[in-house]
């Protein structure tokens, strides 16, 4: 049986100098998600507009998300812009007893903001909204490159379990 939860959003998330208000992304914040995904070294090439696609593929993946209630697309806004973003997957299985595990994705904090205590608030939210839904467990993956990302996990009790594997298709 499914249960509909209610997300708890907006939320306001209180940092030490400001306050950024957490909502549900918009089709229109896709150009500042985008920009978040792709101002990193490993975002750069991988993430970003194309000069033939644009944001088509960005859109048709919103689109797809905004849709499915068991994604969610949320943005961090300060002062009346985009900031950060992350994609929280909410996922059914069997193992683990049946267990809802909630999957964080994509997490980006703008670099004006990295350090400031942006990002641990959000995970901390991302956690908590894992709870209200029923989740087992909250899982992520990292890029074995962002070793500082690695250490801010363990800092938040993320334990490095398992070892993750991908096919490029």
């Amino acid at each position: 049986m499914r249960h509909h939860v209610e997300v708890s959003l907006p939320a306001t998330l209180e940092l030490s100098d400001r306050s950024v208000t957490l909502r549900r992304a918009t089709a229109g914040d896709l150009s500042a998600v985008v920009a978040l995904l792709s101002d990193d070294p490993l975002g750069a090439t991988r993430d970003g507009p194309t000069v033939d696609g644009g944001l088509t593929p960005y859109v048709i993946a919103f689109e797809a998300i905004d849709a499915d209630p068991a994604q969610l697309l949320v943005v961090a806004e300060a002062e009346g812009r985009v900031v950060a973003t992350m994609q929280l997957s909410f996922i059914p299985g069997l193992s683990r007893r049946g267990a809802l595990r909630a999957q964080v994705e994509g997490v980006r904090v703008h670099a004006d903001l990295r350090g400031s205590g942006l990002g641990r608030a959000m995970l901390t939210w991302a956690v908590d909204e894992a709870r209200t839904r029923g989740c087992a467990l909250v899982q992520l993956t990292s890029d074995k490159q962002r070793t500082r990302a690695h250490g801010f996990y363990d800092e938040l009790g993320f334990v490095a379990s398992h070892e993750g594997f991908k096919l490029s298709l």
